[in-house]
């Protein structure tokens, strides 16, 4: 094969991966846009103020949660148990969802601390920015992304949590550079996710349906 030949199934194969990340990147915001109204009836597992009890989250903070932050809830675990986040720490969610991960941190870091959510779905993003304006939040910014790149500067972030989203990256190398980029020295990231034990059947390991649980 020549270089010309070379180079243009190089760009090929490129353009190829790029269509199907780009592909399953919208499976996963179309799927989650309707999560974005309710997570009842969307997963095979507790969801809402049902799932964050199963999960041992604070149930002081579930109760003092607005239905609006729960609705949409469905973590796979709970980050917040796995290292204490205090008063003063700059905190980022990962794939915020509709907001309660970013509730719950925002109660732990006080008016002193800051919190940050990224997510990739527009509608998840408003109904986030809506329910954390609602429970009086304001030490908060949110922000939608397209892909594995933050858009945040080195260094920035003393906790990075996330539930459920890391496992939902088509390029996990990328996402967990990302994420150790924006930690400050010495930081540390808090996840809770959902791992394969044995490999997936052919008919589902290619299948975007799959990609958005």
């Amino acid at each position: 094969m020549c270089r010309l030949d070379q180079r243009k199934q190089g760009v090929e194969e490129t353009s190829r991966a790029s269509k199907n990340l780009e592909e399953i990147r919208n499976a996963i915001r179309n799927k989650y846009a309707g999560v974005s109204l309710s997570a009842s009836g969307k997963f095979q597992y507790p969801t809402g103020q049902d799932g964050a009890t199963a999960l041992g989250y604070d149930p002081a903070i579930i109760k003092s949660a607005a239905a609006g932050l729960l609705e949409s809830f469905c973590g796979v675990g709970n980050p917040f148990s796995l290292g204490k986040i205090g008063h003063g720490d700059v905190v980022l969610d990962l794939g915020c969802g509709a907001g309660f991960d970013l509730f719950v941190a925002g109660r732990l870091v006080g008016e002193s601390g800051r919190v940050c959510g990224v997510d990739l779905t527009e509608q998840m993003v408003e109904r986030s920015k809506k329910n954390l304006a609602d429970a009086n939040i304001s030490h908060v910014e949110i922000r939608k992304v397209n892909s594995e790149h933050l858009p945040h500067k080195d260094a920035s972030f003393d906790v990075v949590i996330s539930n459920g989203v890391i496992n939902l990256s088509p390029n996990k190398n990328l996402c967990f550079q990302e994420i150790y980029r924006v930690l400050k020295p010495g930081g540390r990231l808090q996840f809770a996710d959902v791992v394969l034990e044995h490999e997936m059947p052919a008919d589902l390991s290619g299948s975007l349906e799959a990609w958005s649980q």
